[in-house]
């Protein structure tokens, strides 16, 4: 088996240059196979307040001009373990959250079917829903860690079932999630009353506040979600604005009081020896970042996800 390519070389190609694909790896269809896909979702007609995720797959791609190849928070040089490509986006109707859902299911299970695993660009989180079925059908019930200021599993808003604030409450009503091993990190915020947090443990969540994260410390709190997951197959959705304003401006909801990036990327790099099957960074809205801060987080996070992919890449 041929080497993987890896991405464009900055010394033959300044970073301000060269392809705009994720860390300038190549296209999908310039690989033979890949075994890890970056895949952008540019919808973002879930959202319940300010809008513009649609335009975070771009963003977040232009941001990660400046990534390097090895990850010394892993020890993994994740372009050479295993061929990483863009995937580039999947188009689905901006104007019809169902059709949206039902065109991103099949073409995620388009995507896994041949063992390919994705992280995914979104977009909002009304994605996720689409992407836990294809991996619900290959996998059977998926353990997920779920970062977020929210709950979002919440029932319906304006009578509709599939908004970014919904998809964990379908996927539990669906049977895609093992219950036993699903939690959220890094709530916050107000609620609509009690019965948020009440249907939540219903669901069979557990949650780790972001003050928990705080009074915790980030190797606890991985080593709690370690045990929880066990070896189950993963998967792990990250909200941009579990992170705090000040490190995620741009994004659609934002709750003051969260985690820091730092924060984040360690837990993360804490479920390193977890069996992560996919994953997700949504929710990045440019229009509201200043700086490019939101988007460096989103690719930081992006690209250890990636690297926690090439370490289980057996």
């Amino acid at each position: 088996m041929s080497a993987p390519i890896g991405p464009t070389d900055s010394s033959r190609v300044p970073r301000f240059a060269g392809p705009a694909t994720f860390a300038r790896l190549p296209r999908l269809d310039q690989v033979d196979h890949a075994g890890i896909a970056v895949v952008g979702v540019p919808f973002d007609t879930g959202v319940s307040y300010r809008p513009g995720a649609r335009f975070g797959p771009a963003s977040i791609r232009e941001a990660s001009r400046l990534l390097r190849p090895y990850n010394p928070g892993l020890d993994v040089s994740p372009f050479a373990e295993v061929q990483v490509a863009d995937g580039g986006d999947i188009a689905v109707n901006p104007y019809s959250i169902g059709d949206a859902v039902e065109t991103l299911q099949e073409a995620a299970t388009g995507f896994i079917q041949d063992g390919t695993r994705m992280v995914t660009l979104g977009g909002d989180h009304t994605i996720a829903l689409p992407l836990l079925r294809a991996l619900h059908a290959q996998h059977g019930p998926i353990a997920m860690v779920h970062f977020d200021a929210h709950l979002d599993t919440w029932d319906t808003y304006f009578g509709e079932p599939y908004t970014h604030g919904t998809p964990f409450r379908r996927a539990v009503e669906e049977g895609i999630l093992d219950t036993e091993a699903i939690c959220h990190v890094g709530t916050r915020g107000p609620l609509y009353g009690k019965k948020d947090l009440e249907d939540d443990r219903r669901f069979g969540f557990g949650i780790v506040t972001a003050a928990d994260v705080m009074r915790k410390g980030v190797d606890e709190i991985a080593d709690a979600l370690r045990q929880r997951v066990g070896d189950r197959p993963l998967y792990v959705s990250v909200d941009i604005d579990v992170l705090d304003p000040a490190h995620a401006p741009g994004t659609g909801t934002p709750e003051a009081g969260g985690i820091t990036s730092r924060e984040l990327l360690e837990i993360l790099r804490g479920l390193g020896s977890c069996n992560l099957v996919g994953a997700d960074v949504v929710e990045v809205a440019p229009a509201y970042d200043h700086a490019q801060i939101t988007a460096t987080a989103a690719c930081h996070v992006a690209y250890d996800l990636v690297s926690v992919l090439a370490l289980n890449k057996h």
